[in-house]
């Protein structure tokens, strides 16, 4: 048998909700206004208002909000143009995604790091069809009708591409060449000294 006992709705109320009517009366007496009493049950937006405020101060107090990630940094993405698609671009880049999300986003992420994956190739031919395969992409995506952020992402001029890649491994491998010299010029050096501590240790 369904119990048909009427509800209490005083009983049922939440207490901190009570407890801000009772100051909202308290206050509104004292400044000799008249009180307008709202259903125990639906309290009015200015008292839910108060209840979540009231709720944000004592979380305040007991240091729920001390040592959260970023305090004391301005928040990113306050610069710049607006992006509709910036929560997407954000999941991505924090979460480290590859592959995932509309393609001219994934193209962007790939366009920014795209001399670092041209520099881990081994041989010319290899980066002429990495950069190849990437302007096909680009004007893939930028063809799609399925909606979507607009492809921003510029195609690649391969053979100024592949003359910028040879510059930089150039320089590299001049910079492992004169760290190589260094570390053995600082052997040959090491080596004398101990050479002569030797001697004066004789």
């Amino acid at each position: 048998m369904p119990d048909r006992t009427p509800r209490d709705p005083a009983r049922d109320s939440d207490p901190r909700v009570e407890a801000v009517r009772y100051r909202l009366r308290r206050d509104a007496e004292a400044r000799g206004e008249e009180v307008e009493e709202v259903n125990a049950g639906q309290p009015s937006m200015d008292q839910r208002a108060h209840v979540i405020e009231n709720a944000i101060q004592q979380a305040i107090r007991r240091g729920d909000f001390d040592d959260l990630p970023g305090a004391g940094k301005p928040l990113p993405g306050l610069t710049g143009t607006h992006d509709p698609d910036w929560w997407i671009r954000r999941k991505i880049e924090r979460e480290q995604l590859t592959g995932l999300g509309p393609p001219a986003l994934t193209l962007r992420a790939e366009d920014k790091e795209l001399h670092a994956k041209l520099d881990g190739l081994p041989s010319e031919r290899a980066v002429r069809d990495h950069l190849h395969d990437f302007n096909r992409r680009v004007v893939e995506a930028r063809r799609q009708l399925q909606g979507g952020p607009p492809v921003v992402t510029p195609t690649r001029d391969v053979d100024a591409e592949i003359a910028a890649w040879q510059e930089r491994r150039t320089q590299r491998l001049r910079d492992a060449e004169a760290r190589r010299r260094a570390e053995q010029e600082a052997l040959a050096a090491l080596s004398r000294r101990e050479r002569r501590r030797l001697r004066r240790g004789r």
